[in-house]
C-alpha cells in the first residue's frame, strides 16, 4: 500500500521527514518534490529498489541515474572534482542542474554509465528534499519521474498517487512542481557541455 504525505514545501514537518527516511531505509521507493520536476528515488545501495524504479520508468541499463546530494562536500565523495569544476559547482548549487562527472569507487558499479564510468550528481534547492537528505545522511539514488512513452515529467501529486498506487511505497505531496526537468551539464572533461536544457539557466555555457 502506498502512503501519501502532505509536507509543507517551505517548512517541512520533521516528523514526516523522519517517517519518509525510515521508508527509504527499509528499502522503499518514494516519489518526492524537487526544485524542478518530481523525482522517484531509493537508497543508494538497494539493488531491488533500483530495479523497481527501472521497471516503473521503463529504463535500460544505459540510463544515467542521479545521486541527489545535500551539499558540495558530499559530491566530492562520489565524483572526481578538480578546482575549476568545484568553482562551477559552487556557483550553480543548490539548483536545478544535474552534472555528469567521473565517479569515484564509492559509487556502486550498477549505477555507472557502462562505458564512461560517470554518474549524475545534483544538489536540489528544495527544502523537502534537503531535509530528507540531511536526515538520511547519504545521497538518494534518483531519477526524474517520467513514465514510459511520455515526454513530460509528472507534476501533480494526486495524479502521481493515483497512477503509482501500490507500485511505490510513498508519494510526498509538496505542492505542484515544474514541468521542466533539470538542465544536464556534462563535466567529464572539465569543459562544460550542455546535454539537456531544462529548468536551470544554461545561457552561460
Amino acid at each position: 500500500m502506498t502512503q501519501f504525505f502532505h509536507i509543507h514545501p517551505q517548512n517541512p514537518q520533521q516528523r514526516l521527514i523522519d517517517q519518509s527516511v525510515e521508508i527509504i531505509r527499509d528499502g522503499g521507493v518514494i516519489v518526492y518534490p524537487t526544485d524542478s520536476a518530481y523525482a522517484i528515488g531509493c537508497q543508494l545501495n538497494n539493488k531491488e529498489a533500483l530495479d523497481r524504479i527501472r521497471q516503473i520508468r521503463g529504463l535500460d541499463k544505459n540510463h544515467h541515474f542521479t545521486l541527489v546530494c545535500r551539499d558540495l562536500s558530499e559530491i566530492a565523495t562520489y565524483a572526481e572534482v578538480d578546482n575549476s569544476t568545484f568553482r562551477l559547482l559552487k556557483s550553480l548549487t543548490p539548483g536545478a542542474y544535474t552534472f555528469l562527472l567521473k565517479a569515484t569507487k564509492e559509487v556502486p558499479k550498477r549505477l555507472l554509465h557502462p562505458k564512461r564510468k560517470t554518474i549524475g550528481i545534483r544538489v536540489p534547492d528544495c527544502p523537502i528534499a534537503l531535509a530528507m537528505l540531511e536526515t538520511l545522511g547519504e545521497p538518494l539514488m534518483s531519477s526524474t519521474l517520467m513514465m514510459p512513452g511520455e515526454t513530460m515529467p509528472m507534476f501533480d501529486p494526486d495524479e502521481i498517487f493515483e497512477r503509482l498506487d501500490n507500485r511505490v511505497d510513498l508519494v510526498i505531496d509538496g505542492g505542484p512542481c515544474s514541468l521542466d526537468p533539470t538542465s544536464v551539464i556534462d563535466l567529464y572533461d572539465s569543459t562544460p557541455v550542455v546535454i539537456r536544457a531544462g529548468k536551470g539557466n544554461v545561457s552561460q555555457f
